[in-house]
């Protein structure tokens, strides 16, 4: 294993060829849709209907090579298992903020506060198990989320139909196209998404290091 240099990972190097595959995805998710495709693939529902073409898929993957990458290089965490026991605690929380954001309506300012203030105590859990971890996924999420965003704004005020301008089940009240970004676009993109991100993406990346710990001794052996 290389010594972790003092200045820190290179994390635009790490989430580049990441952060240009999850925009690339959302590309294609969004001419999907627009060509109505196959609904299976490219889900118009609120949500996305748990469409196979998207980039919530890729949180679990890109969080495992990003712990790949750092643990390579030097940059593990002092404690595996407290990187797993933050990562689920702040999936705890996560859940807890999803089901007070759909309760109470996706306008109540209530709850948009709960969202910020919730995601921002499960987002900041993370970094301290694995700062390099925690920082580069943090990156990720951004870079992966902003594209996502952006394409909401535009959707909703052209009307598109797609999955990126549909309100919530339920409904909002009737309101300016910025308003409803706001609610349906930047908060839950802004917030659930990048805690989402950050959480499960420790949980798998501690899962990663465990796992290369334990080899690392049949590999020393092997070389020996």
């Amino acid at each position: 294993m290389t010594n972790a240099s003092t200045s820190g990972p290179n994390i635009r190097n790490l989430i580049l060829a990441p952060a240009i595959i999850s925009f690339a995805i959302t590309i294609l998710r969004l001419v999907g849709e627009l060509n109505q495709w196959a609904p299976g693939l490219f889900g118009r529902e609120a949500g996305g209907g748990g469409s196979l073409i998207g980039i919530s898929w890729l949180i679990p993957i890109f969080g495992v090579y990003f712990a790949v990458k750092l643990v390579r290089d030097g940059y593990t965490p002092k404690s595996n298992i407290k990187v797993i026991l933050f990562a689920i605690l702040g999936a705890a929380l996560s859940i807890g903020i999803v089901m007070a954001f759909f309760s109470r309506g996706p306008t109540d300012t209530l709850a948009v506060l709960a969202m910020f203030v919730g995601a921002g105590a499960g987002i900041a859990l993370q970094r301290i198990a694995w700062p390099e971890l925690f920082r580069t996924l943090l990156a990720y999420a951004f870079a992966a989320r902003i594209p996502v965003a952006l394409v909401m704004l535009v959707a909703i005020f052209g009307s598109w139909g797609t999955h990126y301008d549909v309100p919530p089940p339920g409904g909002i009240p009737e309101m300016s196209a910025l308003a409803t970004w706001f609610y349906i676009g930047f908060v839950p993109q802004f917030t659930v998404w990048i805690m989402f991100t950050t959480v499960i993406g420790s949980l798998v990346g501690g899962i990663a290091a465990i796992a290369m710990r334990a080899k690392a001794p049949e590999e020393a052996a092997q070389t020996s």
